[in-house]
């Protein structure tokens, strides 16, 4: 079974301030549900046998939307809450999800932060790529917006994210650092539920780098893939979504 996670939990603050309101970011839209960042990830270029969304902030919002504007999901989205989006970290959503799928016979999981544009073309490679994936983009790496991700000398991986979005700080010699696509694949089921059963549970109250450092540590460069995404962008706020769309129209357009 090959699954997709999305988590949309978090409560936006970025987005809502710059919008002037509360708004869930995932459903946001200025003209219909199908230019929301949820449904055009559900509905990227790849056929999964399971979609675990997991919500936390306005969540009977997202509970309606799911039942009335994504109807041909029906019986393969599983929407998950969390409750504590508000005083934990992302990774608790990510562990939510998990949770919820580890004992069922999954072969490979994609998870993708909630709020992301991305190519379909890229994310294509995602879906069929027969290895693990690590995911980056070309923009430029700025510790107000992006998480990161860098090479030691000895090619292991290691994540740079700031809850403060304020600056990052590499405290060894690297032989790359990387603007994250925020979107993996774990295409060991084994190994994905040996990860997730090591981590303490008071660990998954942190970030969600937590699940995915410990995921590929001991990994080799050669053992997992690599995928640039041609068109990326980390919706913060409502001017990021409308680059999305220029970015959209700009393909259907080629």
């Amino acid at each position: 079974m090959r699954v997709l996670i999305v988590t949309v939990a978090g409560s936006s603050g970025r987005f809502s301030e710059s919008l002037g309101y509360p708004c869930l970011k995932c459903l946001y839209h200025e003209n219909g549900i199908k230019e929301s960042l949820l449904y055009q990830m559900l509905h990227q270029d790849g056929d999964f046998d399971c979609y675990v969304v997991v919500g936390g902030f306005q969540y009977e919002k997202l509970e309606e939307a799911l039942a009335l504007e994504f109807q041909e999901y029906k019986g393969r989205i599983l929407l998950v809450e969390n409750k504590h989006y508000a005083d934990y970290g992302s990774g608790y959503s990510l562990y939510l999800a998990l949770k919820a799928i580890l004992d069922m016979d999954i072969s490979e999981v994609v998870f993708a932060e909630g709020d992301l544009f991305v190519d379909r073309e890229s994310f294509r490679r995602v879906f069929d790529a027969p290895r693990d994936v690590v995911t980056c983009s070309t923009e430029p790496i700025w510790a107000s917006r992006a998480v990161a991700f860098y090479f030691d000398q000895a090619y292991s991986i290691h994540y740079l994210y700031d809850t403060d979005h304020s600056v990052f700080e590499i405290p060894e010699p690297f032989l790359g650092i990387f603007n994250s696509g925020q979107i993996w694949k774990f295409a060991d089921a084994k190994r994905l539920r040996e990860t997730v059963r090591a981590i303490p549970k008071e660990e998954w109250q942190g970030t969600n780098l937590v699940l995915i450092e410990n995921y590929f540590k001991g990994l080799g460069r050669e053992d997992y893939e690599m995928i640039a995404f041609r068109d990326w962008v980390n919706c913060n706020t409502v001017s990021d979504y409308r680059k999305c769309h220029r970015k959209g129209d700009r393909h259907e357009n080629t």
